[in-house]
């Protein structure tokens, strides 16, 4: 259906974006949108989609090619991805017409504990960049962990043979292009810091020359090891010992400015380390059935919140300022409600039910104004309450959450899906690649609040020994009288929830094809006294009328690490899946958001 005023207007916002990005365009090879039969791929880099569409092509399920596409975008897109980081891998079993997940995020060491980002000569949390910049941060990797564990359940070929696409890439190389260049420019200084870093990313002491071949050996030769002896390389193996070498001891280059925490992870926590198989999250949203990620994410629990409150109102209804002041408000009150109740379920008493429910999503709805925005920071909703708007008490938003992963999915020809988003947390991780094994380590346990943040309400998401941080990564599937009607999410940090949550707004509620939903500016509202937005959604005719509302936009272009350096801010990059029957698939990313994502089809069709 179509909503009155907001198409034409999201129609013209869709050709500012595209006309003003304020960063690199898209790699001419890369192609943002395919239709057609037999299997389908989304991803970041065109070397990585090609290895999942070639491993669909020799048979492979929907998991093998998964694990293709992680295993390459650990080559090609190696500031967000790789063995050094974890993620969370959403499938649909066409033969069982069952959602299902893996857990697998990275967990804490054994040594952790509540104060280990507490600075004890202080007595004051350390700053944000000094923990990201160091062993302290990084957690115990999941996603090896993952592949093994997906390809058990729903794989056709070994890891040996999923790993290949891989091996024969990181051998020959890619080649640089500008988005590559730029995200490495923004991680020149910190990268210079570690000797195998350097010698890895910055050829000769400079930033790679677009053009140019990057080529990575001992990933290569990484990888070959885990094909020869399993996963266990990692996990307790010579891998492993590599890994904790370079946590307990940073390797910093000769003449290094820093000295960098060193972290807490021991041989012990890789072999120990376990996936999770977890029951998904689920919502009904206007008869579509939307599945996500439970904790240890917050993701699924906070898409389906905010869709459970905007079910309340009929956005077909309302003119765009409206549509809009509805979609940002929901938003916040599910933020609040994510600060307060959700952490890892292992370790936090998660009210998930009560989250989900109806009842709660009607007391949490009648607390929007549509005449006004909310004047900042609102309490989270007592999910003990009357159903009334009866909020708790004042509570301070916390977390530290990167904005840099990566995701991508994949169908087969069974029509079997993955939505699986995976990372490393920032933009380059900790910084630190383990000597002679070609990637970087994760600061995933910079996801974890340093300090406590909801007064004196306990913090879900504090750390503890063997604790999973908080994340809001945000892989979604969403099926249609019991068949899949879309497979999407993206990267961001917090933003993810808030990407995944406009984009089934877009499609759903607003009337736009997949690729304009994916391609429309966006704004994201985190409870927060500003909402932060692209350049192109402040084109929005709609923007003066939200501004009466009381909506307050900032744009984001400087890094958390380094507010001297300039980065993109563009929200998000998405890549999802539409599904529109007898096995036709429409295949859609992101046309210019960090270069462009590339989607190809096993059968296109014009």
């Amino acid at each position: 259906m179509r909503t009155r005023g907001i198409v034409p207007a999201m129609a013209l916002l869709l050709t500012v974006g595209l006309t003003a990005a304020p960063v690199a365009g898209a790699d001419p090879g890369k192609v943002p949108v395919a239709t057609g039969f037999g299997g389908a791929v989304v991803s970041d880099t065109i070397e990585s989609t090609q290895a999942g569409i070639d491993i669909l092509k020799k048979g492979g399920t929907a998991a093998d090619a998964a694990v293709a596409v992680a295993a390459t975008l650990g080559v090609t897109d190696p500031y967000v991805a790789g063995l050094g980081g974890g993620g969370y891998f959403v499938y649909y079993d066409a033969r069982t017409r069952q959602v299902l997940t893996i857990d697998g995020r990275e967990t804490t060491p054994r040594a952790g504990s509540e104060t280990m980002f507490v600075d004890p000569a202080t007595g004051q949390a350390y700053a944000f960049p000094r923990a990201v910049t160091s062993g302290l941060g990084v957690g115990v990797p999941g996603m090896l962990a993952t592949w093994e564990r997906a390809l058990d359940r729903w794989g056709r070929f070994s890891l040996r043979d999923n790993l290949k696409p891989a091996i024969a890439v990181a051998d020959r190389g890619f080649t640089v292009d500008a988005t590559f260049r730029e995200q490495t420019r923004q991680n020149q200084a910190r990268f210079a810091q570690f000797g195998a870093t350097a010698q890895l990313f910055l050829p000769g002491g400079d930033l790679p020359a677009v053009g140019s071949t990057l080529r990575n050996p001992d990933l290569a030769n990484t990888y070959r090891q885990i094909s020869r002896e399993g996963i266990r390389a990692l996990y307790g193996g010579a891998i492993g010992q590599d890994v904790v070498a370079a946590v307990q001891h940073p390797p910093v280059a000769p003449g290094a400015t820093i000295d960098p925490l060193p972290g807490l992870m021991a041989i012990g926590d890789l072999r120990a380390y376990r996936t999770i198989d977890r029951r998904p999250t689920h919502v009904n949203y206007r008869g579509y059935d939307v599945y996500g990620m439970a904790p240890s994410s917050s993701g699924g629990i906070t898409v389906g919140e905010s869709l459970n409150i905007l079910e309340q109102f009929q956005l077909s209804g309302m003119d765009e300022v409206q549509a809009l002041h509805h979609y940002l408000e929901a938003s916040r009150l599910a933020f609040a409600d994510r600060g307060r109740y959700i952490g890892d379920s292992a370790y936090v008493d998660v009210p998930q039910r009560a989250l989900l429910s109806d009842r709660f999503a009607k007391q949490r709805a009648c607390e929007i104004d549509p005449a006004a925005a909310a004047p900042g920071v609102v309490p989270p909703g007592d999910v003990n309450g009357s159903g009334q708007c009866t909020p708790a008490e004042q509570a301070t938003p916390g977390g530290n959450e990167g904005d840099h992963t990566n995701h991508f999915v994949v169908s087969d020809r069974w029509g079997n899906i993955v939505s699986y988003t995976n990372t490393i947390e920032q933009l380059g991780g900790s910084g630190i690649v383990v000597p002679g094994r070609g990637f970087l380590l994760n600061n995933e346990l910079t996801d974890f609040n340093f300090v406590p943040t909801q007064g004196t309400a306990p913090d879900p998401n504090l750390p503890a020994a063997g604790k999973r941080p908080r994340s809001s990564m945000s892989p979604t599937i969403v099926l249609k009288h019991g068949k899949p009607f879309l497979a999407v999410g993206s990267p961001g940090g917090a933003t993810i929830i808030t990407t995944v949550l406009q984009i089934l707004v877009n499609r759903i509620d607003l009337g736009m094809t997949l690729p304009e939903a994916i391609a429309a500016p966006r704004a994201s509202q985190r409870n927060a006294a500003t909402t932060q937005v692209e350049p192109a959604f402040l084109a929005l005719p709609a923007r003066a009328g939200l501004a009466a509302l009381g909506h307050q936009f900032a744009i984001r272009d400087t890094s958390a690490l380094d507010p001297s350096i300039k980065i993109s801010p563009d929200i998000g990059v998405a890549s999802g899946l539409e599904f529109v029957g007898k096995g036709k698939v429409i295949a859609a990313g992101e046309p210019v958001r960090r270069g462009g994502s590339a989607a190809a089809v096993v059968h296109p069709v014009g």
